[in-house]
């Protein structure tokens, strides 16, 4: 219930809201780098993922606003993904946490 009352209010939740889905954030740095279509996505994942399980990320991701599906009309059917404007400004998130997830490699070497 408290979840809810945040949401739209409170950054962090906010954020945490829009990100759920467990290849959300992988997603938005693949679409980062350039525009894919599907199967190019499901390519480059680091784990197998089924059709439904990456469609159904997808679609999160697009009614979330954070990403555009592109259909072109022409046979056989042409589908990308890209960053949407607001999509495009959390490039400034992946690059922090790149950094941090490497500095937190970085100190997972140095417990061994």
């Amino acid at each position: 219930m408290e979840q809810r009352r945040l949401f739209g209010k409170c950054p962090y939740v906010t954020a945490q809201k829009v990100l759920t889905g467990k290849w959300s954030m992988f997603i938005l740095y693949l679409l980062s780098e350039e525009p894919l279509r599907f199967n190019e996505l499901q390519r480059r994942m680091p784990e197998k993922m089924t059709h439904t399980t990456l469609s159904r990320q997808l679609k999160q991701l697009e009614e979330e606003g954070l990403i555009i599906r592109k259909e072109y009309q022409q046979v056989p059917p042409k589908v990308e993904y890209q960053l949407s404007e607001i999509g495009e400004k959390f490039k400034k998130v992946l690059s922090v946490l790149e950094i941090w997830g490497n500095e937190y490699i970085h100190y997972l070497d140095n417990q061994k």
